[in-house]
């Protein structure tokens, strides 16, 4: 049987405490939250991290001097020699995002870099040296 709390400041009426109806002294105060170690507000989705941890420094040693550079850039670093020492794959996957770059750029009202030559010549290797999805 439910019980009566007649602390009620809505009326006369006796207020009856039951399923989604507690009692009026236990109810959340005003601005008081009901998870206070709840998800924190501006938690990081998977984006976010990714651009932070990109952005974080680690020394490296270049030309025998140690250099602080960031992870994004040493990974640029690594697949552009690796393209340069001939790997296929490094070629493609420069070549790409180079186009997409280009493509973006283009969006932002800004004229390429490359002319229309370049674009052609980028544009066959891609073609030529794609991975074949018949591996």
């Amino acid at each position: 049987m439910p019980d009566n709390d007649n602390n009620d400041t809505k009326g006369s009426k006796p207020y009856v405490v039951g399923y989604g109806k507690p009692p009026v002294h236990t109810r959340f105060k005003k601005g008081q939250s009901g998870n206070p170690n709840g998800r924190r507000k501006g938690a990081k989705n998977f984006s976010t991290a990714l651009k932070e941890t990109l952005q974080e420094k680690v020394v490296i040693k270049e030309n025998g001097k140690s250099k602080a550079v960031s992870k994004q850039e040493v990974i640029t670093k690594q697949l552009v020699n690796k393209a340069a020492s001939g790997e296929l794959r490094a070629i493609y996957i420069i070549a790409s995002l180079r186009v997409d770059t280009e493509e973006n750029s283009a969006t932002a009202a800004e004229p390429t870099s490359l002319n229309e030559q370049d674009r052609k010549l980028i544009l066959s290797l891609l073609k030529q040296y794609a991975p074949s999805t018949n591996e």
